[in-house]
């Protein structure tokens, strides 16, 4: 971000998705349109070209879809900054599971309020995942029913402390540091403070793709 604007790329294959977020964008003073594409192949090339803050990315696109698109900006090192939100017609889109796995940050209805839609913009582009009330807790039960326990184990996982493994399982429930606060009786910082030593540990590019290695990994809270 230069001077708190948020760069947003947007990559939909619709012309009048486009159109209504990129006027969004403009008529917010900390947000602005970095680029945009209707296709996957083409958007990733917009990303590369223009090192957006944030890419707004639908699935369902011609030439290159939204997911190969995004594996290939989460896995390019010159982009790590870049944060993909998923823009998603169904609140239990198939597509979401994969998404999670290809590192997005966050998943957004796109017939959510506006309102909705700028505060996710803001919040992964404060650093924070989102994976939106309206759609977490359900994708991550879908998930994890989609998961063999331990399926794969993060070749890290030995690194956490028992306190970080426990933090890590909570933030795999959908919880927000606060929640996971109130119900373990420490203060939001400590638990800030265990989340981000968990994602330096394992490598996770934010909360989302934490989320996913607690799954794959069998963390479940004790009891």
């Amino acid at each position: 971000m230069s001077d708190g604007t948020i760069r947003v790329a947007v990559v939909d294959d619709q012309a009048l998705v486009r159109m209504g977020l990129r006027t969004l964008l403009e008529t917010e003073d900390d947000t602005e349109l970095a680029g945009e594409a209707s296709d996957g192949r083409s958007g990733v090339d917009v990303v590369r070209r223009t090192r957006p803050d944030i890419v707004l990315m639908d699935i369902r696109m011609p030439v290159m879809d939204g997911l190969a698109a995004l594996r290939e900006i989460t896995t390019d090192p010159g982009l790590a900054d870049v944060k993909v939100i998923v823009l998603t017609t169904f609140e239990l889109d198939e597509y979401v599971f994969e998404a999670l796995r290809g590192g997005a940050s966050g998943f957004v209805l796109k017939d959510s309020p506006p309102d909705e839609l700028l505060h996710a913009i803001r919040v992964v582009a404060d650093g924070a995942s989102l994976l939106s009330p309206s759609v977490t807790r359900r994708v991550i039960e879908k998930f994890s029913a989609r998961e063999a326990p331990a399926s794969a184990p993060h070749p890290e996982l030995d690194r956490l402390t028992e306190r970080e493994r426990e933090i890590v399982a909570w933030v795999a429930t959908g919880r927000s540091n606060d929640e996971i606060a109130a119900e373990l009786v420490v203060s939001p910082a400590t638990v800030r403070t265990h989340v981000s030593r968990a994602m330096v540990k394992l490598h996770a590019r934010d909360r989302a793709q934490l989320v996913v290695f607690a799954v794959q990994s069998g963390l479940t809270l004790p009891g």
